[in-house]
């Protein structure tokens, strides 16, 4: 088998991939994402133990136990970009060899669930309420520079998405990727359920006004307003599709659970996201520590 380029997959003088700074037995196989990283710590105080620290730019890594359930809890930083190198390189420590760059003969499925903050874009989900995302919708280009197909479900999906709110006009070819129905299921009691959208950005793409004009003042209200059988979008922020699309192809298992701080259709922020936040944490450490 050929190997991989050191230009293509940069390991570091202590063995580590270059951006995370892990090395493979670093990384446990059930793992959360979180886009702040001071939220790496709010995690990992709820280990049993830790066995693993490390950091590189806004890439914070704790591996560690909950009872006999490894995890590891990683920064992305903010963004689909982020998501891009985060994903190949926790996918490359899972299932490259680093000895022999070359791709491990039987494949490792990861467990990846993203625990962030995000916008509803539904008058009845409030601030400090939970979003699971159904799926991943992103308008943020990342999966267009990648080899990914929709099951017949989603392409009707974003077929009607496309239909009903015109983005594709003005930004780029929206795409779609599923959940994992093996981890969807666990999380329903406590949480809303939607589609969640992926935007490039934080103010203009997601409908905000400061100094600038948009191109698209309506984004918001079209998001809001989309509906496909029993199908509505729920929230946007700025990770869910890229992990789940890459999570897709490559062969992992994704899940993307939200602590809602804003309600872009009332116009309210929480009046304390840090405690939202926590109780997302514990509920959801508490589910994936059974699974």
């Amino acid at each position: 088998m050929k190997s991989i380029a050191p230009s293509e997959l940069i390991i570091n003088n202590r063995g580590a991939i270059y951006h995370l700074d892990l090395r493979p037995e670093e990384l446990a196989n059930t793992i959360i994402t979180v886009g702040d990283p001071d939220r790496v710590k709010a995690i990992s105080r709820h280990f049993d133990r830790i066995d693993y620290q490390r950091q590189h730019r806004e890439f914070i890594t704790h591996t560690g136990w909950i009872g006999k359930k490894q995890i590891s809890v990683v920064s992305t930083g903010i963004g689909p970009d982020n998501i891009d190198i985060v994903m190949n390189e926790l996918d490359a420590l899972a299932n490259i060899n680093f000895d022999t760059r070359t791709i491990r003969p039987e494949l490792t499925s990861l467990s990846i669930f993203r625990i962030g903050t995000s916008g509803s874009l539904q008058a009845d989900i409030p601030v400090d309420g939970f979003v699971a995302g159904t799926h991943g919708l992103g308008i943020d280009n990342l999966l267009n520079f990648y080899r990914l197909e929709q099951n017949e479900e989603e392409q009707q999906l974003l077929q009607a998405f496309l239909t009903q709110t015109q983005v594709h006009n003005q930004f780029t070819q929206p795409y779609i990727s599923s959940a994992a129905g093996s981890l969807l299921k666990h999380f329903v009691d406590g949480y809303h359920s939607g589609i969640t959208v992926t935007c490039p950005g934080f103010y203009g793409p997601q409908g905000r006004v400061l100094r600038l004009g948009l191109s698209n003042p309506d984004l918001v209200d079209r998001l809001t307003d989309f509906r496909f059988g029993q199908y509505r979008i729920t929230n946007f922020e700025m990770e869910t599709s890229a992990i789940y699309g890459l999570g897709r192809l490559l062969g992992h298992q994704c899940l993307s659970l939200n602590a809602i701080v804003a309600n872009r259709v009332v116009k309210e922020f929480s009046k304390d996201g840090q405690a939202a936040v926590e109780k997302l944490i514990e509920k959801t450490l508490g589910i994936i520590a059974g699974i």
